[in-house]
């Protein structure tokens, strides 16, 4: 019955389809955010003012999704992870967080593929750029013999760019650009740097007083 009326609501105009995510699913949607024609059913869901999801992209199976004001999320994106819960999975790992925080005005383009088994955050005006990155939190402890997971960090005002590959335990410094097609596999503290490679490197010092890092919207006219 609860599948069904996933489905139901997004056939549905806007408002009235908000109004059943609140009410039937306990989601916390602001009246001026929007979702597209598009599967999104986490557990718990908030959005804050002016947050925005595009068409085709779905995201279930983490516990929370919470976009702050203004942060957008394009079109045909995959989010999913593993949700909390008794299970031989993960079973070692019981403070794991399954969820995708994305802060005020921070944005993901289109067509990335997010694993959120462990918690992901992306900073305050950051922005995934381009297409066909991939953020993976989880995978095999060849030692252990068993999957683990554990969480990415993308830091304030801080990029990434098209089709780049992030690990989990990676963290991406605020204030940083992560090149093309490059591979985070660590957790970096060095701001301002353009950080870029398989693995990635830093590469060279950024000016703190460039455009993209002082500007006062996440949406890039």
């Amino acid at each position: 019955m609860k599948t069904l009326l996933m489905f139901f609501s997004m056939l549905l105009p806007w408002p009235l389809r908000r109004s059943i995510l609140e009410k039937q699913f306990g989601y916390t949607i602001h009246p001026n955010s929007h979702i597209g024609f598009a599967w999104i059913f986490p557990r718990r869901l908030v959005m804050e003012e002016g947050s925005r999801i595009g068409h085709l992209t779905l995201c279930k199976n983490i516990d929370l999704l919470h976009l702050g004001a203004h942060a957008i999320v394009g079109q045909l994106n995959w989010i999913t992870g593993f949700p909390s819960g008794p299970s031989r999975h993960f079973a070692h790992q019981p403070d794991r967080r399954p969820e995708l925080v994305i802060e005020t005005h921070a944005g993901i383009s289109s067509r990335h593929l997010i694993d959120c088994t462990a918690r992901i955050r992306i900073g305050a005006f950051a922005t995934i750029g381009g297409f066909r990155s991939q953020f993976l939190t989880h995978s095999i402890d060849f030692e252990a013999g068993r999957q683990t997971a554990e969480p990415i960090d993308i830091g304030d005002h801080s990029f990434t760019g098209t089709n780049s590959v992030i690990l989990g335990g990676s963290t991406l410094p605020h204030h940083s650009v992560l090149g093309a097609q490059s591979l985070l596999n660590k957790k970096w503290d060095e701001p301002y740097r353009l950080y870029a490679g398989v693995p990635a490197q830093p590469l060279k010092e950024l000016a703190p007083d460039l455009g993209y890092f002082r500007r006062a919207e996440g949406f890039i006219w």
